[in-house]
């Protein structure tokens, strides 16, 4: 699958990605407060750059760049010892840049790499 246009990318920004993105990141957070429902909450997590400018994750688009990626039970270390509360303080901040202008961008560059500071996950490969 394709990249969509820049335009499309802004305009989903503006309209939607914007307010639905911290609504994602806390039931995400949410979910990962269960054992049970961790998955479910870490693929949200994952998503977030999709859900805050319609980016696809390169492992989608080209097959190749999927296989830097690192090991399951690495990432789930990770996630159990850092990514967990990291993660949370590195979406929270970011939120708290996006409500300024200037901090617009290092908000959507911290929000685009949400997934590997949470479990080690290459969004962009």
């Amino acid at each position: 699958m394709a990249q969509r246009s820049l335009l499309t990318r802004a305009l989903w920004f503006l309209f939607v990605g914007w307010w639905t993105t911290p609504i994602v990141v806390n039931v995400a957070w949410a979910l990962n407060a269960t054992v049970i429902l961790i998955p479910i909450g870490i693929k949200l997590i994952n998503l977030v750059p999709t859900v805050l400018t319609l980016a696809e994750p390169r492992s989608l688009t080209d097959k190749s760049s999927s296989r830097g990626q690192h090991s399951l039970l690495l990432r789930a270390i990770y996630f159990v010892l850092i990514g967990w509360w990291l993660s949370f303080l590195w979406a929270n901040f970011a939120a708290l840049l996006a409500i300024t202008i200037v901090g617009l961008p290092i908000a959507i560059w911290m929000l685009n790499r949400l997934p590997f500071v949470t479990s080690l996950y290459r969004f962009h490969g």
